[in-house]
């Protein structure tokens, strides 16, 4: 039906779409979308069932028995936990481990976050560099701790010749209790800030460009918007980070194997390498699962609390004002 001018007066145009949008077309578009069906998590929960829930299961049963991984385990209750409890070398383990945890947090984080940011920017050769950068990522950390191993021989590598400006007048970096654990600290900063260097760049790079343009223009420097603008907008991926930080130097040992076995003494063994020293050395795998049952604890209550205390749970966009 059209007026005097020719024009539709009965809410629909020419091509049978109505003026107020909702053409034939698109009623119920939106709600007959199909979903995936759950057959397709299948294979990734039953990967995750099979290689997490099951062994963490078994662990738990294996930490209430004695076992030396030939016979049957016997139950003997409660005895793994209470030679846990009362075994000092565990609680030198526990200390060396949130020592080295704390350390690898303020050396890393910092670190990571500079160089995300600066990574994330438009300078000349920025690519080049950060892919030389993220070198480290690519090798396993039994290999690059192999490499370290060997620049580390006090008899015929690099630390023979800068070892004397560094205080160790033979050499001998990992034979000092203090030397070896600076150097775990070390080695292990440059295999993983490349890692946590690219989660911040990321997080930079979605930065709206707004925020500095009107930032600049009210006369903000390079310091001012980055700790007005960039680190505020990256709370939720520092959180992110640090909670990957925290569980990694938690859990990893094969960097402590390789370079100093636990030593000098016990000055560097920490909870994962003492688990694996009572499981793979000593046959007492009882034990070693009483170890990784509290290592799983502990390592969970710790990135939850980051979670929680942070407020990283019920953040939303940090995008004020967008």
């Amino acid at each position: 039906m059209t007026d005097a001018y020719g024009k539709r007066v009965d809410g629909k145009h020419a091509d049978g779409r109505r003026a107020d949008g909702k053409g034939a077309g698109s009623k119920g578009a939106g709600s007959n979308a199909a979903r995936p069906s759950a057959a397709w998590a299948l294979p990734g929960v039953l990967f995750f069932v099979c290689f997490a829930v099951a062994p963490m299961l078994l662990v738990g049963y294996l930490a209430f028995t004695d076992w030396d991984g030939i016979g049957s385990p016997q139950w003997i209750g409660t005895d793994n936990w209470s030679r846990l409890w009362h075994d000092p070398d565990m609680r030198q383990a526990v200390w060396l481990s949130l020592l080295l945890t704390v350390l690898t947090w303020l050396v890393q984080t910092p670190i990571a976050l500079l160089l995300g940011v600066w990574a994330a920017g438009r300078q000349r050769n920025r690519a080049v560099l950060s892919a030389i950068f993220f070198l480290p990522l690519l090798a396993s950390s039994v290999a690059l701790a192999l490499v370290w191993k060997q620049l580390l021989d006090p008899n015929f590598g690099l630390i023979a010749e800068i070892g004397p400006a560094l205080g160790f007048a033979d050499g001998d970096l990992l034979g000092d209790p203090q030397g070896a654990l600076g150097a775990i600290l070390f080695v292990t900063a440059w295999q993983f800030i490349p890692l946590h260097t690219l989660i911040y760049q990321g997080g930079a790079r979605a930065i709206p460009r707004s925020l500095y343009d009107a930032a600049a223009i009210d006369g903000a420097g390079t310091v001012r918007q980055f700790f007005s603008i960039t680190l505020p907008q990256l709370r939720n991926t520092v959180v992110t980070s640090s909670v990957i930080m925290v569980v990694g130097a938690l859990t990893f040992f094969d960097t402590v194997l390789i370079l100093t076995k636990g030593g000098p003494g016990t000055d560097t063994s920490i909870v994962p390498y003492l688990m694996y020293k009572n499981g793979f050395q000593a046959f007492d795998l009882g034990y070693a699962s009483a170890v990784a049952a509290l290592l799983v604890v502990v390592a969970t209550t710790v990135s939850l609390l980051l979670v929680r205390l942070t407020g990283f749970s019920a953040m939303r966009s940090t995008r004020e004002g967008m």
